[in-house]
């Protein structure tokens, strides 16, 4: 269904009236009005970015500017109207003047919330700068009133400067005075410990990196994680109460300090591939002896360790045995050509789960076996570390785990502490990869814990406190970009498989990070891009979603030289995006390595 565009009518007499006050540059004040009125809105002029606003499809901008350094520019898109608002306290029973300077078509302002007559005023088309003016008067018991603009549904951006609030300073408290002493300790490659001294009268503290707002926490310290190595970043702190958000404190800039030797960057190259290779089992592709496995594969993982039963946390290694694999190697032949791809400069992983492969760790019994059995197989085979592959049931939320920051439900904490203790038990050098489906990572920007059809699916977004909370143990995260279901984009569209919009829609949300519905602290942020490999199907029988090798570069060449993007417009470029993984290196072998070529191709 189209959304119709707003038709309104006014009498001409009241409407040359309002015309010929715009014109005049007179604030049009009510009786009410005293000289004690103040401006209350807060950072109207957008001279210090959206501080005090919360307008997540806004920037600023230095041109088109009405007054100052800044304006406000907001981009309509989707269902989103890119509505820019801030809460304000107010005196109840008391009289207001709303007004702002816009460009644009279809541009609103107004206030909701004023215990009285909600309003708002609009323009049709104002190529240049045009004033809206609009008055209320709050409720009897109103202390609060939200004000705001937005654009219009597919309409393009609009513009916006000078808002301002006149009328009494309300009297329900003030915000508290901005917190002093921010300072940063413990930096390195991807963390900085800042702390700050109290602010009287503050309730909770706002921390900003380079000026978007990251978390909300209670204490005067927190620890940033997920930064990337050798970057410089700059953070704030703001205090806040109920009456509102303070001025943001100094500025603290911290360089993060460049990747160990170990770390989460165990002897990669700049640029590497990924492949499963069907160790355990045959179809169709036919069997591939890791012996011949070719050298552009990076990293090797071997598909696939299996549980005894779904909750026992018992994992075991069966290789493909000879009545099913002709020309399976020996179990000796086997550890030789591990050794011999490790000499080269190769990973070769245990990869755990797969389709058939449900691991459910119910109980601190099933943690504590998953850890030992894997352990088992990685000392068997000499590995070097762990690919966790969980599908189906695998991970899901329980009732109220709204939180990806803090998870309560089992199978999730005990599979983190898991994984956990497996990375302390092995070192620095210990490879720890992922590679979850879509549904588990990016839908949770949509349903986070709840279905996307009408009824209730807990695994949406379930991967997240995994990710989160081993981000920085965690060496590459490989998302399956196939067999998805179509996923809205930080763009507020739709994007389905079948070309290369859909993979840079999808590896953007990871390097940008995103909103995550139904979370208190709402944005999951971004991983490292050196953590990203992009997951796609070798060929059409490898999987639904396979595209052609011109959309792989297409793919690429946007998001590493932000050239070829088509309509979607990236939040950044990333040249150290580590590559690509495939499904897998059998079926990419029996399509005459077009997967492994185009990657040879591409990053020499």
């Amino acid at each position: 269904m189209d959304r119709a565009r707003p038709i309104v009518r006014r009498p001409l007499a009241a409407l040359l009236t309002a015309t010929a006050i715009a014109a005049a540059g007179v604030t049009a004040l009510t009786p009410d009005a005293r000289a004690a009125d103040a401006d209350l809105a807060r950072n109207g002029g957008f001279e210090a970015g959206l501080d005090g606003w919360s307008c997540p499809a806004g920037t600023t901008v230095t041109s088109p500017v009405r007054t100052g350094a800044s304006a406000l520019k907001a981009t309509p898109a989707g269902s989103d109207n890119a509505r820019c608002a801030q809460t304000v306290t107010v005196k109840p029973d008391s009289a207001y003047t709303l007004s702002g300077h816009v460009r644009g078509a279809y541009v609103h302002l107004g206030a909701s919330g004023t215990g009285t007559t909600d309003v708002s005023t609009w323009t049709q088309s104002a190529p240049d700068w045009q004033k809206l003016t609009t008055t209320f008067r709050t409720g009897p018991s109103t202390t609060s009133v939200t004000i705001y603009t937005h654009g219009w549904y597919g309409t393009g951006a609009y513009h916006a400067d000078d808002i301002t609030l006149v009328g009494p300073g309300g009297e329900t408290g003030q915000p508290p005075a901005p917190p002093a002493g921010l300072s940063a300790s413990g930096v390195t490659a991807t963390s900085v410990s800042l702390s700050w001294s109290p602010a009287a009268g503050a309730t909770s503290y706002a921390v900003y990196r380079d000026g978007a707002r990251i978390r909300t926490v209670t204490g005067t310290s927190t620890t940033v994680t997920g930064l990337s190595p050798s970057t410089a970043y700059a953070f704030q702190v703001a205090a806040l109460n109920d009456a509102g958000e303070s001025a943001r404190s100094a500025t603290v800039t911290v360089t993060t300090s460049a990747p160990d030797s170990g770390g989460g960057d165990p002897g990669l190259p700049a640029h590497a591939l990924v492949g499963y290779l069907h160790a355990g089992f045959a179809n169709g592709s036919g069997y591939t002896r890791l012996a011949d496995v070719p050298d552009s594969w990076d990293v090797i993982d071997l598909a696939f360790g299996e549980p005894t039963s779904v909750t026992s946390g018992d994992i075991r290694f069966e290789r493909c045995p000879a009545a099913e694999c002709p020309g399976v190697e020996s179990d000796a032949e086997f550890k030789a050509a591990i050794r011999a791809k490790q000499a080269a400069g190769k990973k070769v992983l245990i990869s755990i789960g797969g389709q058939n492969g449900q691991v459910r760790l119910t109980t601190t019994a099933a943690r504590d076996t998953f850890v030992s059995s894997v352990s088992r197989i990685i000392d068997a085979y000499g590995l070097d570390g762990l690919d966790i592959d969980f599908e189906g049931h695998s991970l899901s939320l329980d009732t109220g785990d709204t939180d990806f920051r803090n998870p309560k439900t089992p199978v999730i904490v005990n599979l983190i502490s898991a994984l956990k203790t497996l990375k302390a038990r092995y070192g620095d050098d210990f490879v720890l990869t992922m590679a979850p489906e879509t549904f588990f990572v990016q839908l949770g920007h949509q349903f986070y814990g709840s279905g996307p059809w009408g009824g209730q699916d807990p695994r949406a977004g379930a991967y997240l406190p995994v990710i989160h909370a081993l981000r920085d143990d965690l060496t590459l995260l490989h998302v399956q970009d196939y067999n998805s279901g179509p996923i809205m984009g930080l763009d507020g569209q739709y994007h389905s498989m079948g070309g290369a919009d859909f993979h840079i829609a999808m590896t953007d949300m990871l390097l940008t990070g995103f909103p995550v519905a139904g979370d208190a602290g709402n944005v999951f942020p971004p991983l490292r891009p050196d953590q990203v490999a992009i997951g796609m199907p070798a060929t059409v029988n490898a999987g639904n979603g396979h595209v052609p090798p011109a959309e792989v570069v297409k793919t690429l060449d946007c998001l590493t030289k932000g050239a070829d993007c088509g309509s979607y417009r990236t939040h950044g470029t990333w040249p150290s995006l580590r590559g690509l993984m495939t499904w897998s290196i059998n079926w990419d072998r029996f399509g005459g390595w077009e997967f492994q070529r185009t990657f040879d191709g591409y990053f020499g």
